[in-house]
Order: C-alpha cells, then sequence, then structure tokens
C-alpha cells in the first residue's frame, strides 16, 4: 500500500517545493522541480525526464544545488535553442536572492548514465552566474520566466528576436513584478515593473510566480499573450490569468482575471517551453503546457506532516500536464495526449468518463469513499457549476466547498482520474478548472475500471475520449472506490 501516484511526478524522497521549469523537444519532456532533500539541506534543482508521453518519468542527476554563500535554490525557467538548454533559477544566500543562469551544452546527455549517489550533480551543466541582482541596491530578485520577445511587436507574424524576462523583486511581503529584455539571454537590462493597463478583475493583490505564454485564439485568430500568475490570500495561493497583449512593460488587459484553478490545491503554474517548433507562429502557439504544484497552502503547509511523508518519507507532486488552447478569450484545459493507453498499462490508476444532462434543480454526485466506506470526497455537478467537497475527510475537517462556475450546454461531462494520492476531476470543456487538493487517502481499483456503482444514474453513459475542464486534487488515502448517483 502507497501513497505515491503512478503517472505524476514525485520526489524519490524529501519534498517537492514547486515546479521549476519543463521543457519539450516533440518527444521527450524534460521536467525540473525545485526539491528539498532533507529539512537540513536547502532546497535545490531535481531533474526527471519521460520519453513519449508525459506520465512515466524517471529521475536524472540533480542539476542544480547550493554553492558557496547560497541558502537554496529557487524555481524559474528554462530555454532552448537546437539542443542547448539555459536554466534561470533563483539563488538564495542572507543578503538577498538574485537570478542566475546555468547552461547544458547537450540536454540528451544529462538522461543518460544517472549516478547512483542521490546527492551527485549532473556533470553537463555550467553555472555561467549572476544575471539579474544589485540593481539600485536592491537584491531581491527572484522567479524568472523567460520567452522569446518579438521582432515586431506591431507585428507578430514577423517572428522573433532576443529574449523577455517576467521576474519578481521587493520583499515578500510587498513583492512587484518587473519586465527584463535582453539580446542573447545572457546580458539582462531591466525596463521596470509590469504595469496593467484596463480592467484586471483583481483588488490591489499581490501577484507572484509570474508565467507568459502565447497562444494563437482560434476564435479572434490572433496570437495573445496569456500572463499567470499566483495570489497569496492569507497563505493560500490563488492561481490564475489574464488574457491580453505585453508591450514594453504594459500589459494591455482584454479579459480580466480569471481563476485557472478552483479548487483547493493547484497552485504556481509553469508553462512549457519548446525546442523546436513551427516557423508559422499561429501554429507555433496552437497550444501550450502547464505543470502546477498540487498544494495550495504556500507559505503556510508543512510538507513534513503530510501522510506520505510521514508513512513514506516524499511529499507532494506535481500535477498531471494540461494542455491549454485559447478560445475567444478563455483558456481550455484538457489532459495532454496519452493519457488514455498511461492508465491501461498502469497498476492501479483509475478513470471514469461519463455523458449526461442535468435538468435544472437536479445534480449527479460523485463520492470517492475508502475501503471502510467512508466518503473522502464528494464532487457535485449542478449543470451550471461543480463542486468539490471534501470538509468530511478527517485531513480536511472544515475545508470550504470549492466551487466552479459551468458554461451552459447541451450535454455535460465529468472525468475522474484518480492515481495513488491524487485525483483530477474534468468536465464541460475544458473552460473551467474546479479543483485541487489533498485528501489523505488512496484510490482503489486498477486498469482503469470504474469503480463500483452503488445505485443507478439516469441519463448517463461512459466516453473514455471525452475531456473537459480539470479538477486537481491530491489525497493520501488507502482505497477507494466511486460512486455515482443522481438526485
Amino acid at each position: 500500500m502507497t501513497h505515491r501516484p503512478e503517472l505524476h511526478v514525485t520526489p524519490g524522497t524529501g519534498v517537492l517545493r514547486a515546479p521549476a521549469a519543463a521543457l519539450f523537444d516533440g518527444t521527450i519532456w524534460h521536467v525540473f522541480h525545485q526539491f528539498q532533500p532533507r529539512t537540513t539541506e536547502g532546497s535545490r534543482w531535481a531533474h526527471q525526464y519521460s520519453d513519449g508521453s508525459p506520465f512515466s518519468f524517471e529521475e536524472c542527476d540533480d542539476v542544480l544545488a547550493p554553492e558557496g554563500d547560497e541558502l537554496e535554490i529557487r524555481a524559474g525557467s528554462v530555454t532552448a535553442t537546437d539542443n542547448e538548454v539555459n536554466l534561470y533559477f533563483t539563488s538564495v544566500t542572507e543578503t538577498g536572492r538574485s537570478i542566475h543562469l546555468a547552461e547544458v551544452p547537450d540536454i540528451a546527455a544529462t538522461v543518460e548514465n544517472v549516478n547512483d549517489d542521490p546527492t551527485a550533480l549532473d556533470p553537463h551543466v555550467r553555472r555561467v552566474g549572476e544575471i539579474l541582482g544589485d540593481i539600485n541596491g536592491g537584491r531581491w530578485f527572484r522567479s524568472p520566466c523567460v520567452v522569446p520577445d518579438w521582432r515586431d511587436h506591431t507585428d507578430r507574424d514577423c517572428g522573433h528576436s532576443g529574449w523577455i524576462m517576467l521576474a519578481v523583486r521587493g520583499h515578500r511581503d510587498a513583492p512587484e513584478v518587473v519586465v527584463c529584455t535582453s539580446p542573447d539571454g545572457v546580458h539582462w537590462s531591466l525596463l521596470g515593473p509590469l504595469e496593467l493597463v484596463g480592467d484586471t478583475g483583481l483588488q490591489g493583490e499581490h501577484m507572484v510566480a509570474p508565467r507568459i505564454i502565447r497562444l494563437h485564439d482560434e476564435v479572434k485568430d490572433k496570437v495573445c499573450d496569456v500572463l499567470l500568475i499566483t495570489l497569496e490570500r492569507d497563505g493560500i495561493d490563488a492561481s490564475g490569468y489574464l488574457i491580453g497583449s505585453l508591450v514594453g512593460t504594459q500589459f494591455h488587459v482584454d479579459k480580466p482575471f480569471r481563476r485557472i484553478d478552483h479548487g483547493h490545491d493547484f497552485t504556481r503554474p509553469r508553462n512549457t517551453n519548446f525546442v523546436s517548433r513551427s516557423n508559422n507562429i499561429a501554429t507555433h502557439y496552437r497550444d501550450a503546457y502547464l505543470f502546477g504544484l498540487m498544494n495550495g497552502v504556500g507559505r503556510l503547509d508543512d510538507a513534513y506532516q503530510h501522510e506520505s511523508y510521514l508513512a513514506e518519507g516524499w511529499a507532494n507532486c506535481l500535477s498531471l500536464p494540461r494542455r491549454v488552447t485559447l478560445q475567444d478569450g478563455i483558456l481550455y484545459q484538457t489532459p495532454a495526449r496519452g493519457l488514455i493507453s498511461a492508465i491501461e498499462e498502469s497498476d492501479h490508476a483509475l478513470m471514469l468518463t461519463s455523458i449526461f444532462e442535468v435538468p435544472p434543480g437536479d445534480a449527479i454526485t460523485v463520492e470517492l469513499t475508502d475501503s471502510c466506506g467512508q466518503v473522502a470526497a464528494m464532487i457535485t455537478h449542478y449543470g451550471d457549476r461543480l463542486e468539490l467537497d471534501r470538509s468530511m475527510n478527517t485531513y480536511h475537517q472544515g475545508d470550504e466547498v470549492a466551487v466552479a462556475p459551468l458554461g451552459e450546454g447541451d450535454t455535460d461531462t465529468i472525468t475522474v482520474i484518480a492515481d495513488g494520492s491524487t485525483v483530477e476531476v474534468f468536465a464541460d470543456g475544458g473552460q473551467v478548472c474546479p479543483g485541487a487538493g489533498r485528501c489523505g487517502r488512496r484510490w482503489s481499483g486498477g486498469h482503469g475500471q470504474p469503480g463500483v456503482f452503488q445505485r443507478p444514474v439516469r441519463g448517463v453513459s461512459f466516453a473514455p475520449h471525452t475531456w473537459g475542464d480539470g479538477i486537481a486534487h491530491e489525497c493520501d488515502c488507502p482505497y477507494h472506490v466511486w460512486v455515482l448517483s443522481s438526485r
């Protein structure tokens, strides 16, 4: 009996603190995550890769660890030109935080000849040094996101030239997002603070973990900027996005802030950069892939008290990668390709998909129960909204019900993916991600079987290829079955 999921990125031991960066070359996925091996050691960057689908990761040597006066290494970004890769990361010392660069001349070499010593660092990684720090007496620069800059900001069809970076500076209680540029990815200039222009939907909240992705809006037929941000609300993270365009230091908002996930524990999403793609800008930005941390408590969380750590010596995991597309200013999120095959080949992972109609005033409920018959979580589809309730769970007593609004449609869908200590739910076409959370339990079953249905459900059919919006939900329980009911 184990808490560890089969299809998610988890640390071998220790605590996964945050996704750091991800890279995809069309075949091989490289995922880097901020990782603390022991309580007495500072965070470093771990490296895992998967050949083919992003559901079967293998550990490589760590790529970064504290050196000299560094206390820890925190999250950042990764870029690639052909096979050469740049790692941008946050270096933490007693005097502040600054952004550093490391180079990997041959990323393919990092997946070969993994050292038996878990503390060993990959010899193919070469540190370049600090690239952003001590500007006007301030050294509080962190959380870099680096993407190609535009050759002409008024005509994005002209392609790219140089690089742009979003980062955070200032004390953690007063963070400020800034914009930087570079002609070569090595030498950087600070343009200034990021300015949001237009209706943001925000109430003067502090933004952290900024990420920017570009997506071709299939309805408006143009490439838009998607600004991913995380808001710290009384120690609880809330991640979301704004749609618009970044020109210099100004982000012109077309669509205000919208939650990327309405649940308890999906946070700090990181974009996946690509080694190479089509020169056609619309094709290049047809989609993107996001990984998030399945722990939304943020700085108030004590990972060393998680059931998985107490029982097995590890804590936290990344969400399944979400493929995102943009349609009329709204992100649509679905699991990455290959999930169905991965579930079929797994030992214990499960997936259930149902198509149904929910009349006004009615609802469809999925109950997740443990081997003792106790309900650990309830997912209820009301037609116009989806709710995830885990307050009856011993590990989450008193938690508020997570609520996600749903769009109108003739047919409602729900897909539940249970993998070790995680549950992710997708519903109604991908517009809304209802939630992410931990339950303190593990689900039962195996080989993609839908679980146990305790009573008949009106108007329900099963369609294994139907996808929609996501709930990512981390749990830690022994064995469970699903109960689907209507009222």
